[in-house]
């Protein structure tokens, strides 16, 4: 057995593709190097984990970090640091920001910023605009882009296709799996006086509703089955969408978030107001419900944060004034870990929707299993301590999140990011390093290691 190694994780619980198991992890380089028992092995850093689980790193697949901007906007740094605080080792930024993501020059604009201020891992969305559409299947295979975006629907910012023919003619142009946001944009301008009439935030799901989110999602698997293109729907929020979805799965993947799994209308907005205001909107138990057999039945792929953090000034506008989106990176997994504990999943599955299935669906390369070879990228978790969610620990610039004073049990202890070891019991350690994520269908020599 080689000794030589640079962290190894003792006793823990580890969730691999071989189950739960009490196993110990080797890391040498960034990567993970060995399986099994290595209690006398020597390495430059021991930690004793008995009584922990060891995940592997969990991926968030839809951020926002709204830089550049005002001082209470989110950035990339702060985004991040909240991040890795919740046991997030890897984020997916997507492209509705200041700048817009739709050009290579954006891009590389993001990365470079990104580079040395980032704490986990990153890749970024390119959004699809009428202006870059014959771009797309270039733009899709640029290093540190984790695909397309396509906004069907209006939401923050001004990315938008929403007519059929140019719909059509991003789905050709381009091969990897596309991420959408599915609401129909007509529906959308039609109902909008019901909002504007009302001024009461108890209206976003009605001006919002079911059908608007149903026929954009039956337009989109026209479109995908047309030109086979691979598609993935974002926070799927209707009952009726899961059953569309449940049939396509050939061609369609699907993400819930946190916030639609846990949260409920009208209680939501009695209690929150609009910060409980996001697009697609909170809708009732029965949809509520309806993800959570979508989860039960394998027809939900991943779970996403849709991280879209604003000032509490900004949301304590009159609605509809009010913007859309709330915090939710660094409280993924301790909202997950609280259904674990009360039987609504189990920690295998947790890791399915959260590290493997992204893994999957978009073709990461070396990350979402604890396996030899592949990035040492682990997140631990106490699943018997108990916390409240307090402001205090949140990083997020917004400073607020509709989850605050929230009892859950499980909770991270420690984020490792390709073997560094950057939170350990609620402080960050050493300095921002995050780096790009690398991609099976876009690898090139360079990124090949």
């Amino acid at each position: 057995m080689d000794n030589n190694y640079d962290l190894i994780l003792h006793g823990g619980n580890c969730v691999s593709h071989d189950g739960i198991s009490r196993s110990d992890i080797a890391l040498r380089d960034g990567r993970i190097v060995g399986i099994g028992d290595y209690a006398r092995a020597k390495a430059a850093n021991f930690m004793n984990v008995r009584g922990l689980h060891v995940l592997p790193g969990i991926i968030d697949s839809q951020v926002h970090f709204r830089e550049p901007g005002a001082e209470h906007n989110e950035d990339l740094e702060s985004g991040s640091r909240a991040a890795v605080l919740g046991g997030v080792t890897s984020v997916f930024e997507m492209p509705n920001t200041r700048p817009t993501t739709t050009s290579t020059q954006a891009l590389d604009d993001k990365l470079d910023r990104a580079s040395n201020r980032m704490w986990c891992d990153h890749a970024f969305f390119v959004g699809a605009d009428k202006e870059n559409i014959d771009s797309l299947s270039t733009l899709e295979r640029h290093f540190g882009c984790c695909g397309i975006k396509l906004f069907m629907g209006s939401s923050t910012g001004d990315l938008l296709v929403d007519d059929d023919e140019d719909i059509f003619r991003v789905l050709k142009n381009g091969q990897r799996r596309i991420a959408v946001h599915s609401e129909d944009e007509n529906r959308l301008r039609e109902r909008r006086s019901i909002a504007m009439e009302t001024g009461d935030v108890h209206a976003h799901a009605q001006w919002r509703d079911v059908e608007t989110a149903v026929s954009s999602t039956r337009r989109l698997l026209r479109a995908a089955r047309a030109t086979g293109r691979r598609v993935h729907v974002l926070h799927v929020t209707t009952a009726e969408e899961m059953r569309l979805l449940a049939d396509e799965k050939t061609l369609a993947t699907v993400e819930v978030t946190p916030q639609h799994l846990t949260l409920a209308s009208p209680s939501c907005y009695d209690m929150l107001g609009t910060l409980a205001q996001m697009n697609p909107p909170i809708r009732d138990k029965a949809h509520q419900e309806a993800l959570w057999q979508g989860v039960r039945e394998g027809i939900v792929d991943v779970l996403g944060s849709d991280h879209a953090p604003h000032s509490r000034k900004d949301k304590d506008k009159d609605y509809p004034s009010s913007p859309s989106g709330m915090p939710g990176v660094q409280t993924l997994l301790p909202l997950m870990l609280e259904h674990v504990a009360a039987g609504k999943l189990t920690i295998m599955r947790l890791v399915d929707l959260l590290c493997t299935g992204p893994a999957r669906v978009f073709g990461i390369a070396s990350k979402g299993r604890i396996a030899v070879g592949y990035d040492g990228d682990v997140t631990i978790v106490d699943l018997n301590s108990k916390r409240r969610i307090e402001e205090s620990w949140l990083a997020s610039k917004c400073g607020w999140s509709p989850f605050s004073g929230f009892e859950v049990r499980g909770w991270p202890v420690a984020t490792i990011v390709r073997g560094r070891v950057c939170m350990r019991e609620g402080e960050l350690l050493g300095n921002p390093s995050g780096e790009p994520v690398r991609f099976q269908e876009s690898l090139t020599p360079l990124s090949v290691r």
